[in-house]
């Protein structure tokens, strides 16, 4: 991250109607926007790398409601979208390409859901080399049967923190 609190890329991770308005919404999912495009607006203005990924699956089938983009995202500001079928974004998918083409080291993320794709995709990219930095709670998820979504965002930051990123 550089003195203006700005990584190589910001890489927002499955912010799609289908995942984001379950049978309830996701946790925190305005604030959470609202802080998405706050960054997505920093990262455009430096120049940087936006890169949006989004999920495809039986319940999210590519072109239709549920797999888009939710719509207030500032998705016209985004530099590139990967199309992935597995929780790690990094897997089967050209996001490492795109990253290395622009000489990415260090990646900002952020998005939905924390345990599942966040989770994935922090740990691979760990282990790809790159430097990772986290805003706390710039993540969501829902309630489980074991803890509420905001106990299973602070516990998975915890396990993140200076293992795989600097939570910030």
């Amino acid at each position: 991250m550089n003195e203006a609190g700005l990584c190589d890329a910001l890489l927002i991770i499955d912010l799609q109607n289908g995942v984001c308005y379950g049978e309830t919404q996701l946790h925190h999912l305005d604030e959470l926007i609202i802080r998405v495009n706050q960054k997505i607006e920093c990262y455009h203005k430096a120049k940087r790398t936006i890169i949006f990924v989004q999920h495809n699956d039986a319940d999210l089938v590519k072109n239709t409601q549920s797999w888009s983009l939710i719509p207030k995202l500032q998705t016209e500001k985004g530099t590139h979208f990967v199309q992935k079928q597995h929780a790690n974004s990094f897997y089967q998918t050209d996001l490492d390409l795109i990253l290395k083409k622009h000489q990415v080291q260090t990646i900002e993320i952020c998005g939905a859901q924390t345990e599942y794709c966040i989770d994935a995709t922090i740990k691979m990219a760990h282990g790809l080399g790159y430097r990772l930095f986290l805003e706390k709670s710039l993540t969501s998820t829902y309630d489980n049967d074991f803890m509420s979504a905001r106990q299973t965002i602070g516990f998975y930051e915890g396990i993140w923190a200076q293992r795989f990123l600097t939570l910030v």
